[in-house]
């Protein structure tokens, strides 16, 4: 689907399938209405689907499959969905997929669940996919409106295993300070030991970077710093390859939305860790950190984090969210973890035989963890064996 294709009408409401770049470019500022109207996040909005969409690398081998009703000449609901390829199957997906942490869509009062269900239908019966995995949903999500199981008639989305976490920090406390001291003597003494190990390299400063500071040699650093990382850790991802725009065009989004936070950790003027965050309804999400692995022994990353949380709470800030992933490091200072749940789907014979697979893969895995988990229990401790 190259082309914008215009759908049936239900009542006084217009559906419509954009499938093309050109359209996409032309429904920004109803797009954009429609996302302050709704107080939605900043996944959602236009700005982030095109950022994304106007610097993927595999472009040709994505497409478009982005739903919206309009009132009118009113736009009044978004599902901004797309098409990718890999491992020999077509998924549908959310647009963006990849750096977006929390998928939903864009929907008005004013918009009858009708339509939503009506044209979640139309973009499934246009086909051109295997599979359809919407994940990271929220409790909250709009998109369970459209996507639960067993909302759209005839359309079989089962939940799936692939669910993740959100791990956050929300409490009442006077000042950052005090939520620092609300934890172990331990925690406080490695953060404080992270600084003075910094100290002795030379000159530290944690500083929120100003908003007219030139992000392009920032971001090359951040990017040179995550390859090292990921090259470590034998992980890989697009967003930080030399060369590539993407993370430039989201960064610059968020900068022109206004909602951009980037704090680092200097040591002699030199930037050993950094985090991109965004804040939004009161919120500090933090979307990429990294740290100078040449510093690890001060976990200069944790030293960050610990900076910014106490900066977000002296702040007035009622949340820091870590967003998706469940590493050690996040659940140390969570206060509440967050399940986000997906869905998924099979639309053609491949999408099943993959889906059942999948399902016969997750099952032997389950067994293998349980068989696990009984030796252990089982086999004797060395206490009890002696």
């Amino acid at each position: 689907m190259n082309e914008t294709v215009a759908i049936d009408t239900v009542g006084m409401e217009r559906m419509e399938i954009v499938g093309s770049a050109d359209r996409l470019a032309a429904v920004e500022s109803e797009w954009m209405e429609l996302w302050q109207r709704t107080d939605s996040l900043v996944f959602q909005s236009h700005g982030w689907i095109s950022a994304w969409w106007s610097t993927v690398r595999d472009r040709d081998q994505r497409s478009l499959r982005i739903g919206l009703v309009w009132n009118a000449d009113r736009l009044v609901a978004v599902i901004p969905l797309a098409i990718s390829r890999r491992k020999g199957l077509r998924f549908l997906e959310w647009a963006a997929n990849s750096y977006t942490d929390y998928g939903n869509i864009l929907v008005a009062p004013e918009c009858s669940q009708t339509t939503l269900e009506h044209l979640w239908t139309r973009i499934w019966s246009e086909g051109g996919f295997d599979i359809a995995f919407i994940n990271r949903l929220l409790p909250d999500a709009q998109a369970h409106r459209i996507f639960a199981p067993g909302v759209s008639g005839g359309i079989k989305l089962r939940r799936n295993h692939r669910e993740e976490v959100s791990y956050r920090v929300v409490g009442q406390w006077d000042s950052g300070a005090a939520w620092l001291a609300t934890h172990p003597k331990k925690t406080r003494q490695n953060y404080r030991r992270g600084i003075k190990m910094l100290e002795e390299a030379g000159e530290v400063k944690f500083r929120l970077v100003a908003p007219d500071e030139p992000l392009q040699p920032m971001l090359e650093r951040l990017s040179e710093l995550k390859r090292r990382w990921l090259v470590q850790h034998t992980r890989e991802s697009d967003l930080f390859e030399e060369g590539e725009s993407v993370l430039t065009a989201l960064v610059d989004m968020l900068a022109r939305a206004g909602v951009l936070r980037i704090f680092v950790i200097e040591c002699n003027g030199e930037m050993v860790a950094v985090s991109i965050n965004i804040v939004q309804r009161g919120v500090m999400m933090a979307f990429v950190t990294t740290y100078d692995p040449d510093f690890s022994r001060a976990s200069p990353g944790v030293v960050l984090m610990v900076d910014y949380i106490q900066w977000s709470i002296d702040h007035g800030l009622r949340m820091v969210d870590f967003l998706c992933g469940g590493e050690a490091f996040k659940h140390r200072f969570a206060t509440e973890a967050v399940t986000l749940q997906s869905v998924l789907g099979a639309r053609t014979t491949r999408g099943a035989l993959a889906v059942c697979a999948d399902r016969i893969w997750k099952k032997i895995g389950s067994v293998r963890t349980r068989e696990s988990t009984s030796e252990r229990q089982s086999s004797p401790t060395k206490e009890t064996a002696e």
